[in-house]
């Protein structure tokens, strides 16, 4: 039986991953444990997939309109994908101790949303600094770029396959910074998304096999997240960032101190 308040969730997030490419585990993992009590292992499991599927929809509709850079998307995967392989490992080595990996999660859950929401706080700042820093010392940053690209998906495979967050909201804070010339805000939000999705496939693949995954749950989320990506993609153009982060910034900082508080 679908859950109207699981599907309305799934729809709110759904939009928001559309319009910014953020919001698939900063927000549906702590929905998910906070607001309907499941426990942090099937919460991140299930957003994980939740997650991959839903921006399916939009990468299409990024792909169509050309906004995905293809060649920063495969500089982050060549880092995040063998890291979250590696971590997928770890919890499995470690999976026995299920009350020992829920806190470790909701540990990292509560750091990862604190940090996140720093990052959209000072996302044009960073922006910034990685422009100036280009047109500064354009041949030194041109050697770090991909390097650094590597270096920032390995972190994302790490934290996101820990916690299902970072992939949206610290992927494109990273884009602005280490590419601030080459990607228009569109082409950000479309390279993340395309990036998220075989990092989250592989993630989650770890959480399936532990048995972490409420399909029932995730269809019924899909259910309201699909048409919301794709209505909320469709819009990604038009959308004000100016409103749109800093509410999401302060939203994520609040969650984030409630669960640490809470730990």
């Amino acid at each position: 039986m679908f859950d109207p308040a699981a599907m309305t969730a799934g729809l709110l997030v759904g939009l928001m991953v559309g319009l910014t490419g953020i919001g698939g585990g900063a927000l549906m993992t702590p929905i998910l444990v906070l607001l309907f009590g499941f426990a942090p292992t099937t919460a991140v499991g299930t957003d994980l997939f939740f997650a991959a599927i839903t921006k399916m929809a939009g990468v299409s509709v990024h792909g169509r309109r050309g906004t995905i850079d293809w060649q920063v998307c495969r500089r982050l995967a060549a880092g995040s994908l063998p890291a979250a392989m590696l971590t997928n490992a770890a919890l499995q080595y470690v999976g026995r101790e299920t009350f020992k990996v829920n806190i470790v999660i909701m540990e990292a859950l509560g750091v990862m949303l604190l940090i996140t929401a720093i990052g959209l706080i000072f996302k044009k700042r960073l922006h910034e600094i990685g422009r100036n820093f280009r047109i500064g010392d354009a041949e030194l940053f041109k050697r770090l770029q991909a390097p650094l690209t590597v270096l920032a998906g390995l972190f994302l495979g790490v934290v996101v396959t820990l916690t299902s967050v970072g992939a949206g909201a610290l992927g494109t804070v990273i884009m602005l910074y280490l590419y601030p010339l080459r990607l228009t805000p569109a082409k950000v939000v479309g390279t993340d998304l395309a990036h998220a999705i075989p990092l989250a496939l592989v993630a989650g693949s770890g959480h399936l096999l532990a048995g972490n995954i409420n399909v029932a749950l995730l269809i019924t989320l899909l259910s309201g997240s699909l048409p919301g990506v794709v209505v909320g993609s469709w819009f990604s153009a038009r959308a004000s960032d100016a409103v749109l982060r800093p509410a999401l910034a302060l939203l994520l900082l609040l969650t984030g101190i409630k669960i640490l508080s809470g730990c």
